[in-house]
């Protein structure tokens, strides 16, 4: 499957180094979040990678809750496994847990599909900044720490009409941001649609840190940072396309 490249197993546990996790953020989420930056002081594994993991080994329910539970740093072993029909949890050695999944209804495992699903699925992940929360803290009148953007994942749950579908693409329907002091909680609702027709729906929910009073100038510097990373990205792809 196309996520070979993204993660290791050996042993029954699955590794995820640094490089292979900002490869998938960059390359699959179009995510330039610098928290998925090898050279990150906080650097953590995408949550969607877990994600996209979990699925591609359990495959696919109708119903669906990711809870993320903490960051996984860089080459973390971690054991993914099933507790019953209903939940998986991904944990390390010591019996941490960094993702709680809770499951319902029908389940496929249909390969082709799961990995349609996964990367337009993921792909939302790459319109969150600056397409969506731009104009979201913007017009609340907050915004995060220029100097650390951070972004997280809080959770993620999708409900289903169909686990047999074709071009399943997304579509946002509503965004909302609540600010509590310096952490804003953020809502992403999506409409999931295959051949143009509705099939279900989908849910993020981002945490922003470090809030403070919206600043244009201090913004308009972030997205240029941003996009200069984004074009930075597509160069180093070219490379490695090109070798």
């Amino acid at each position: 499957m196309f996520l070979e490249r993204f993660h290791s197993l050996q042993d029954g546990r699955v590794t995820i180094s640094a490089l292979q996790a900002s490869k998938f953020a960059k390359e699959v989420a179009g995510d330039f979040n610098p928290i998925h930056d090898p050279d990150a002081r906080r650097f953590c594994v995408p949550g969607d990678l877990l994600f996209a993991v979990v699925v591609s080994r359990f495959g696919l329910s109708r119903n669906m809750t990711f809870r993320f539970r903490a960051l996984v740093g860089d080459g973390v072993e971690l054991l993914f496994r099933e507790n019953g029909d209903e939940t998986i949890e991904v944990c390390d050695d010591n019996g941490k847990v960094y993702l709680e999944v809770t499951r319902s209804g029908e389940l496929t495992r249909d390969e082709q599909f799961i990995e349609d699903f996964t990367r337009c699925y993921v792909a939302a992940s790459g319109k969150n900044f600056p397409h969506t929360l731009k104009p979201l803290m913007e017009s609340n009148g907050v915004m995060f720490n220029p100097d650390r953007p951070m972004v997280m994942y809080e959770s993620m749950s999708l409900a289903l009409d169909t686990v047999d579908a074709s071009s399943p693409e997304l579509e946002l329907s509503n965004a909302d941001l609540e600010a509590a002091g310096k952490r804003g909680n953020v809502t992403l609702e999506y409409l999931l649609k295959a051949d143009g027709k509705p099939v279900g729906d989908v849910t993020k929910r981002l945490v922003l840190s470090g809030l403070r009073p919206y600043c244009p100038e201090a913004m308009a510097e972030v997205i240029e940072e941003f996009y200069r990373l984004k074009a930075r990205g597509a160069d180093y792809g070219s490379e490695i396309a090109s070798s």
